[in-house]
């Protein structure tokens, strides 16, 4: 049992809206009731259950609007956005499954309508990037929207999309003065879902196009321009940093200075040698097989692993996964990011633990933020209080770009 579904797996995923209650993307009483039509279900009725609870919410919100109540509407199409956007990871994959295109535009469709309904009204963007384009949204600093302010750039990391990123953070930002520029790059949301475009490794190009684009915006001040990276994204901020040096400030939601480092003492414990864990995408066959069996056998893991991490990278087997996991690494960047540099480190993530390396290997003035169980931000990305962390994160800012 997780903390509200049934279903540990489910949980993991369904508790994420919990996190944006204080950014008006849920209400405790509408998840735990979802969380209730799910039971003891499966992937089919997790995805039922939320997608039956947007759909009401943005049922209201037509009427809503219709009666003339736009704040009310507004509100409402943000929740339905929230609730969509939590109905489907665990339908991750290829080939890709129909429900999740279909909960994704809902998705995209209700946040549309809810910026819209802003005051000014917000409308969608596109990046253009080389063959393709990325999806954005401008979001001005509540009550300073045509003033030159300092921008924040939020970058998305694994499995979240952009609609996550307004809950996340860029509501909190906008209301401290920041304007803010959320997309989905490489890899993520529209561009994985609909374009089939894989992630890269070479973030620098992501961040030096979408900065190009930022700098075009007169209400953007070019010299005070930050960059935070959550989940994947403390990998790829910073890797996007090491190669831009307009970003003036960096922060990294958790530090993360390699994706293949993890696996290395997996692959030990299932009998490499150190040197060979060295190289992990020429793996010993032997080797391989026995990760593989570790993975298949942890659901949450073959999740990660085989639906997500396949499907996000382009490959089809876990050697050419750790061929390209290899690619993803700060060794011999971390000298490059210049600017004043943020990162976190929450209590009980196994993936912040390489954090105080990271921290040690930076030569530019640095922070290091530690979050604990005891605040009720010890989780991943500080999920379950990330009031806590968007005060300290932008209390940080603050200083660095004093008004």
């Amino acid at each position: 049992m997780g903390l509200l579904f049934q279903n540990d797996f489910h949980d993991g995923f369904g508790s994420w809206a919990l996190g944006y209650i204080p950014y008006g993307g849920a209400d405790f009483g509408e998840v735990r009731a979802v969380a209730l039509a799910v039971g003891d279900g499966d992937d089919g009725a997790f995805y039922a259950a939320w997608v039956a609870a947007g759909d009401r919410l943005a049922d209201e919100a037509e009427v809503a609007l219709a009666r003339g109540h736009r704040a009310s509407a507004r509100a409402l199409f943000l929740r339905a956005a929230n609730f969509y956007a939590a109905a489907y990871h665990p339908l991750y994959g290829v080939p890709v499954d129909p429900r999740l295109i279909a909960a994704f535009r809902k998705q995209i469709a209700a946040f549309d309508k809810a910026l819209a309904l802003s005051e000014p009204e917000i409308r969608p963007l596109r990046i253009p990037f080389g063959d393709a384009s990325m999806p954005a949204y401008l979001l001005p600093a509540r009550g300073r929207a045509d003033e030159t302010r300092p921008l924040l750039i939020l970058n998305n990391g694994y499995d979240a999309t952009i609609t996550d990123l307004y809950f996340a953070s860029a509501v909190a930002a906008t209301e401290r003065g920041y304007h803010c520029l959320i997309f989905d790059g490489p890899g993520q949301g529209a561009m994985l879902y609909e374009q089939g475009i894989p992630l890269r490794p070479d973030w620098e190009t992501v961040i030096n196009t979408v900065v190009d684009f930022a700098v075009t915006w007169p209400i953007v001040d070019p010299a005070r321009i930050a960059l935070s990276g959550w989940s994947l994204g403390g990998y790829l901020a910073p890797r996007g940093a090491s190669g831009e040096p307009r970003i003036a400030a960096l922060i990294a939601d958790p530090a993360l200075p390699s994706m293949a480092d993890p696996f290395r003492g997996l692959a030990i414990r299932f009998g490499a040698s150190n040197e060979a864990a060295a190289n992990l995408g020429e793996l010993d066959q032997t080797v391989l097989e026995r990760l593989e069996q570790f993975i298949d056998g942890d659901r949450r893991m073959r999740w990660s692993i085989k639906q997500r991490a396949f499907w996000v990278h382009g490959v089809d087997n876990l050697r050419d996964y750790l061929r390209q996991a290899e690619f993803y690494t700060m060794r011999g960047r971390l000298d490059r990011i210049r600017c004043p540099t943020l990162l976190t480190q929450a209590e009980n993530d196994r993936l912040a633990t390489a954090a105080p390396a990271f921290f040690d290997g930076l030569t530019c003035p640095k922070t290091l933020l530690r979050f604990t169980a005891a605040e009720g931000a010890g989780d991943h990305c500080e999920m379950m209080n990330r009031s806590l962390l968007n005060q300290r994160v932008l209390d940080w800012l603050d200083e660095v770009f004093p008004a």
